[in-house]
């Protein structure tokens, strides 16, 4: 319950809409008693002739009968002016003064002031009026809270947002896109949903419940000892199937996520599922969660469904019950009896209601719980306190002796060099050595565990993380596109002119296909750059980083997706920016690398080797290896059956 507080309050604004929100529930509570009063004040028409005649009971039931001699007692009582005539008004007074009922003494105040019997007009402006003002209240209260549940569900998707940005990679790991997704869409609307669930249920429904009980208790303390019968009979299948609600439907949102995974996973890769003929291996998979989803929510909808019809037996019920007791027990008068009728009806319903609401706000709990999972976690990576900005890079940058694990593995183990301004380091190794992680830690997309790595002699964490990636470009082995036009998408949100953006296209041999689109660096891309081959969206890719002009330039595997022409002009373009700009290059293909003035091989982890190219192919053997394998692939060949033959023998 707490938890849906929080994200009400998360925003202070919200504070001031909630205050509004609650008076409009509390003004349609009284607007809906002044109505049943009015209801009342309608059916009092006086006194009917065994109500005015009969005897005192003293708490017995009324009579069956009246006789003459009950007439005869009575009318000089009433007749105060003898003038053998009991008018409406009379016997109104002698009912007013007989009766300590508090009801009977304000319609009588009322009927007095507006002579209804004579003066239909007031009556009916002042029913108009309630229903006026019941109509007013009814807008207010539900526009207030819809406007509440607008902004609050906007507000936790843009916070949930604001925060992912703030995690560090080591969080996308561990989370799924269709887990993450599902918690900013259907965690936050149903949180929403549910605080308006939580306003009606915890702060209008005890208003309604205390006022309207109270004026029953002043209006008649016997009639109203039946409501103890029927309140316990209404909380305890309220209490017990909440539980069961609850439970439910944590069980219903984490399969939900699983369902999202599988049905992202399918459209992610329809491509491989069409190639490889298992459309029926997807369709199992999506059934089992499918049908597993169907069967949660089937729970949900009968825990849910139960109480209404139970509830409704019961107070059905008691008000039966109120009717019969007032009306033979006690002699209640039908006015009477209509508004403690309307009264306990205005209590019992939101009672029924509540089984509803609260099934509601134990979905929006399990929604809360998950979203602050993820709130409350707090980014591993923060700028320090007094960390400077990097406005330029003026030396080098320094690897320590840097050693960085996920999980329990190490990725890399006391790995140390120097890349100087204006160098092109090149960084190579088999799959998996650890060569995408070390240019992931430079603009501190993972923490370093032991060592340091320094830019201009200070380590990383002295300087902001935004001006860090400010001086950084980087091209990665997956470009990531948006669905927005091509020119959009290399400026990525910078102010850039369109000659930066064409120069920096014509750099990455880009503008060749860009000018054959419909409207060139006008034309929309599809979700993830569909419309364009893979070459082409890694060299708007490329395109993106040469724009920002940034000091240093980071490829990691930039030219994987490209031609043999189109990589070969991607070289020509990093190999005009030797010298102007420090370039960390990762590559498998080693024909991009051949310029770079250090090559660095890394293997599992380790740095085995470090020099030019000429030096690595005397000194590293792995190195000479991979270099052979791509310009004498024939004599590597021979190679490695000799050393398949010779290792049999041994």
């Amino acid at each position: 319950m707490k938890l849906l507080l929080l994200a009400a309050l998360r925003s202070r604004r919200h504070l001031s809409l909630l205050i509004v929100t609650f008076v409009s529930l509390l003004c349609l509570t009284v607007a809906s008693q002044m109505e049943m009063f009015s209801l009342g004040l309608l059916s009092n028409n006086g006194a009917d002739f065994f109500t005015l005649f009969s005897p005192e009971q003293n708490g017995e039931a009324p009579p069956s009968g009246i006789s003459l001699q009950d007439v005869k007692e009575k009318w000089s009582h009433i007749d105060t002016d003898h003038s053998g005539v009991i008018t409406k008004s009379e016997a109104a007074s002698y009912m007013a003064s007989k009766e300590t009922n508090p009801l009977n003494w304000l319609m009588k105040k009322f009927r007095d002031q507006f002579q209804f019997s004579n003066n239909i007009k007031a009556l009916l402006l002042i029913l108009v009026g309630v229903a006026l003002f019941k109509a007013i209240w009814l807008f207010a209260s539900r526009y207030t809270t819809q406007i509440l549940s607008i902004r609050v569900s906007r507000d936790l998707r843009q916070q949930y947002f604001e925060h992912i940005q703030s995690l560090p990679m080591s969080f996308y790991q561990k989370h799924n896109i269709g887990s993450l997704s599902s918690r900013v869409v259907g965690d936050a609307s149903q949180i929403a949903v549910s605080i308006n669930s939580w306003l009606t249920n915890y702060l209008q429904t005890p208003f309604t419940v205390i006022t309207c009980l109270s004026a029953c208790f002043y209006l008649s303390w016997k009639l109203s000892l039946v409501i103890f019968i029927g309140t316990p009979l209404i909380i305890i299948p309220i209490v017990f199937l909440a539980r069961r609600v609850k439970r439910v439907s944590r069980q219903l949102q984490t399969n939900q996520e699983r369902f999202a995974n599988v049905l992202i996973d399918f459209l992610a890769g329809i491509q491989t599922v069409k190639i490889f003929a298992m459309e029926g291996f997807s369709l199992k998979k999506y059934k089992e969660q499918n049908d597993r989803m169907a069967v949660l929510e089937g729970k949900t909808a009968k825990y849910g469904l139960l109480t209404r019809p139970i509830l409704h037996a019961i107070t059905t019920l008691c008000l039966a019950s109120v009717v019969l007791f007032g009306l033979y027990a006690i002699g209640m008068s039908l006015a009477q009896l209509i508004v403690f009728c309307g009264l306990l009806h205005l209590v019992y319903e939101p009672l029924k209601k509540f089984a509803d609401e609260n099934a509601n706000i134990q979905r929006g709990i399990v929604a809360a719980e998950r979203m602050f999972e993820v709130l409350h976690l707090k980014p591993e990576i923060e700028d320090r306190e007094g960390a400077i900005e990097l406005k330029s890079f003026n030396a080098k940058i320094e690897f320590d002796h840097v050693y960085f694990r996920y999980q329990e593995e190490w990725i890399l183990k006391d790995v140390s060099f120097t890349v100087n301004k204006g160098e092109t380091v090149a960084i190579v190794g088999p799959t998996g050595a650890g060569k995408s992680t070390i240019v992931q830690l430079l603009p501190r997309l993972f923490e370093v565990q032991q060592g340091e790595i320094r830019i201009d002699g200070k380590p990383l964490h002295a300087y902001t993380q935004r001006s860090l990636r400010e001086q950084i470009a980087f091209v990665s082995q997956k470009p990531f596109l948006f669905f927005d036009t091509v020119g959009a998408n290399i400026a990525f949100g910078k102010p850039f002119s369109r000659e930066q953006i064409k120069n920096a296209a014509k750099r990455a041999h880009a503008d060749e296909f860009i000018s054959r689109l419909p409207q060139t660096y006008d034309s929309m891309l599809a979700e993830g750059g569909q419309n364009l081959s893979g070459g082409q969206q890694q060299r708007l890719a490329i395109a993106r980083a040469l724009v920002k002009e940034a000091p240093i330039l980071i490829l990691d595997e930039a030219t994987s997706a490209l031609d043999s022409i189109s990589e070969l002009h991607i070289k020509k373009a990093i190999t005009s920016l030797h010298g102007e700009v420090t370039q960390i290059l990762i590559a498998h293909r080693l024909s991009t690398i051949e310029h770079a003035d250090k090559i660095i091989y890394i293997e599992r982890g380790v740095k085995i080797a470090e020099g030019s190219r000429q030096e690595l192919l005397k000194s590293c053997e792995p190195f000479r290896k991979m270099w052979e394998a791509l310009y004498n692939p024939d004599s590597y060949i021979v190679e490695d059956k000799e050393l398949a033959l010779s290792e049999i023998v041994n």
